[in-house]
């Protein structure tokens, strides 16, 4: 028995070695709590009112489809891209409010689980979209990035598939992406976008390999 608890501990230190991860850390980790306990308040009054968890997070995702619908539709007018950083605070701001009505107001659902998830992904695809028109980046390039975030979020969820969390580490988390889309928005609207896009394409593409790799690594290990 106590050889095979060697081998075990063994073959564990080599998975671990052969499984290298890279800057795992996230902005999610410094804002959520800090968010959560700002708007506990806004979302003790949601859940007087009636409202749900599951209300907030298709409002947010129809809000998103929205403003990327329409920031696609005017691209040659920057002055509408001021609406991104904007619209990614209140996206920000009802992510909190849906977790925190589903944990500590007893909301908390398969279906909500679903809606949060593909809710996530649909709403950062309509977001990210709207930068591919504006500047001198191709539908190639930009698809790629789309492509290396959604396969990152689905590395996350890979966690729950095996009986572990859902992974959440970096470098491209969430909060980091909606910095970048922040970012994105405001550079267009004030007139600033980087000219040529491709080492900006290629941080985001990196960044995002590196969650997707991060994320499944410590699905393995754990």
């Amino acid at each position: 028995m106590g050889q095979s608890c060697g081998n075990d501990d063994s073959r564990r230190g080599r998975r671990d070695r052969e499984l290298p991860t890279f800057l795992t850390g996230t902005t999610l980790t410094f804002l959520k709590p800090r968010l959560k306990r700002l708007l506990y308040p806004v979302a003790a009054l949601l859940a007087r009112t009636g409202v749900t968890a599951n209300q907030v997070t298709l409002a947010s995702l129809a809000g998103s489809i929205a403003v990327g619908s329409v920031l696609c539709a005017f691209p040659d007018r920057p002055a509408l891209f001021g609406i991104l950083p904007t619209w990614v605070l209140v996206r920000t701001a009802c992510a909190s409010l849906d977790g925190t009505l589903a944990v500590e107001f007893g909301q908390k659902s398969r279906l909500g689980g679903v809606l949060n998830e593909t809710g996530d992904i649909l709403s950062e695809i309509a977001l990210f979209l709207p930068l591919m028109f504006i500047s001198s980046c191709t539908v190639a390039k930009g698809s790629i990035v789309i492509a290396l975030v959604v396969l990152s979020e689905f590395a996350g969820l890979a966690g729950l598939a095996f009986g572990d969390r859902r992974r959440v580490e970096g470098p491209l988390g969430k909060a980091d992406r909606s910095f970048v889309l922040s970012i994105g928005g405001a550079a267009a609207f004030l007139g600033f976008l980087p000219n040529p896009t491709w080492p900006a394409s290629l941080a985001l593409c990196i960044g995002a390999a590196l969650t997707g790799w991060n994320r499944l690594c410590m699905v393995v290990k754990n």
